[in-house]
Order: structure tokens, then C-alpha cells, then sequence
């Protein structure tokens, strides 16, 4: 693996625009739950229940669905950034990042210090809650304390419209502007790498394929194999924080910085 580790590296270091594609594997060695595997919460929740239509639709799919966003949302509030999060941080600080396109709604991005504006939250992010008439954003931390106080399903206190939290439920429009802004970048990147992602979820998935049909470099990190490995250009079957902390301090020895003192 060290000299696949080695060339991720120097493609890095000859890039231009590096964009990483970041999906649940980054967020499980931050101890949050892949929703998709054995124990995760569609194990113990039906999918189906939890459709947008669903929870416009009647009062008490909004309060199941509040049941399990707050059951997962604990989890997300605790987690801190593993290596794999910091590393991406630091390609930031190098200027050898043109962007982050995440999956996952749980801000680990945010919190290992990438800026806003470099992280394209695909599937929106549970951190905030709005109103779905008004559009009132709400700090998630006040509306779970409104749960905790006995409130069920809460509502808007400017419109009375329905609140959820802000990130994407099956069945609902992805953000327009997130969406296209990911297109964009993965079309004109020269090196895209995927990190922790399965490259199941639509349209998500595309995105990898756009870049290497746009003519970048592919480079696939994730546990297990996933559909696009005998398109990439590399692959590396492994653990993201790991791998990722051993790209960086190659990348950091070529640009004559010693030690790695941002990952911690």
C-alpha cells in the first residue's frame, strides 16, 4: 500500500484542482453510524416511513420522523474528526484543495476546519433546522431543546409552517445550487478522489465519473470495492484516516514541512 499511498501523494502534489468526495466511511471512524450497514439505523427504522411526501403529508410521520433525527442526531454532535477529516483540512492550508463534496450531513468538515465555502453538502446537513414555508433557519440545538421538553413536532414560531432538520429525506429535491456547483467542479478538476463512499447513492455517484470522463485522474479510497474501482486509476482498499494521514505527511516532506502538527 506505501507505494500506492506515494503516488496518491505526488498526483496531489502535481495537481491543479484537487476535489474530494467525501461519503459515510469518513464519518464511521468518527464513531457515527453508516446508515446502510448491519446495526445502522435503517436496521431499526423502515426507509419508507421517512420519505419527504411522508412527512409533508400527516402529523404523525413528522413525529416518527423527529424521533429518529433526534436518535441520530447525538451521535452527530459528539463526533470529532478523524484523521481523514483533518487531512483534507490541511490540503486546504497547502493550497492543494479546490473543494470537499460531501455526502454526509454530520459537519466534520466544518469542525476539522475547512472553509464554508470549500464544502458543497450534497445531502444538505443536520447542524440546522428550517422552516419549510418561511425558510427560517433555526440552530439545531434550540429545536432538540424544544424536544426535550416535551414538544413532539415542532413548528415554525414565525409561520407555524413545519420544521426539519436541513438535510435531504428520500424523496426531496437535492439543492439545486450544491448540485451544480458539485457538476461544475468535478468536470473541471484534474485530480478527483473519493474517500469512504460506497458509489451507490444517486446522483451523487456520478460525480466521479464526470471528473474521469472530463479527463482527471480517479483515485478510489474506501474499505470495501465499489462499482466505478475498475474505472479509477488507483485504488486503495483501506481505512480513510489512516491513508489519508499518510498522503499528507508525504505531501508535506515534498514541500519541505517538517512534522505533521495539525493532525492530532
Amino acid at each position: 500500500m506505501m507505494n500506492q499511498i506515494e503516488e496518491v501523494a505526488q498526483w496531489i502534489f502535481e495537481a491543479k484542482k484537487v476535489v474530494v468526495f467525501g461519503g459515510a466511511g469518513l464519518s464511521t471512524e468518527s464513531g457515527i453510524p453508516d446508515f446502510r450497514s448491519p446495526g445502522g439505523v435503517w436496521d431499526k427504522y423502515n426507509p419508507e416511513d421517512f420519505y419527504y411526501q411522508n412527512f409533508i403529508a400527516n402529523e404523525r410521520s413528522r413525529e416518527k420522523y423527529w424521533e429518529m433525527a433526534t436518535e441520530m442526531y447525538g451521535p452527530m454532535k459528539k463526533a470529532q474528526p478523524n484523521l481523514a477529516h483533518l487531512a483534507i483540512a490541511e490540503l486546504e492550508k497547502l493550497g492543494k484543495l479546490d473543494c470537499v463534496i460531501t455526502q454526509n450531513i454530520d459537519g466534520l468538515h466544518h469542525k476539522a476546519g475547512n472553509s464554508e465555502e470549500r464544502i458543497i453538502e450534497l445531502h444538505g446537513t443536520a447542524m440546522y433546522v428550517t422552516c419549510l414555508d418561511c425558510k427560517k433557519r433555526y440552530d439545531r440545538d434550540e429545536i432538540q431543546e424544544w424536544i426535550k421538553k416535551g414538544t413532539k413536532v415542532p413548528y415554525c414560531d414565525d409561520c407555524g409552517g413545519p420544521l426539519k432538520p436541513a438535510t435531504i429525506s428520500f424523496g426531496q429535491a437535492m439543492p439545486e445550487r450544491e448540485t451544480e456547483e458539485a457538476y461544475y467542479r468535478s468536470s473541471t478538476c484534474d485530480l478527483f478522489i473519493v474517500i469512504g463512499s460506497s458509489l451507490v447513492v444517486q446522483p451523487a455517484a456520478s460525480m466521479p465519473l464526470i471528473a474521469k470522463r472530463s479527463g482527471a485522474k480517479l483515485v478510489i479510497i474506501n474499505r470495501d470495492p465499489t462499482p466505478y474501482d475498475d474505472l479509477a486509476d488507483l485504488v486503495i482498499h483501506g481505512q480513510a484516516g489512516p491513508t489519508m494521514s499518510g498522503i499528507l505527511e508525504i505531501i508535506k516532506r515534498r514541500l519541505g514541512i517538517a512534522g505533521n502538527k495539525n493532525i492530532r
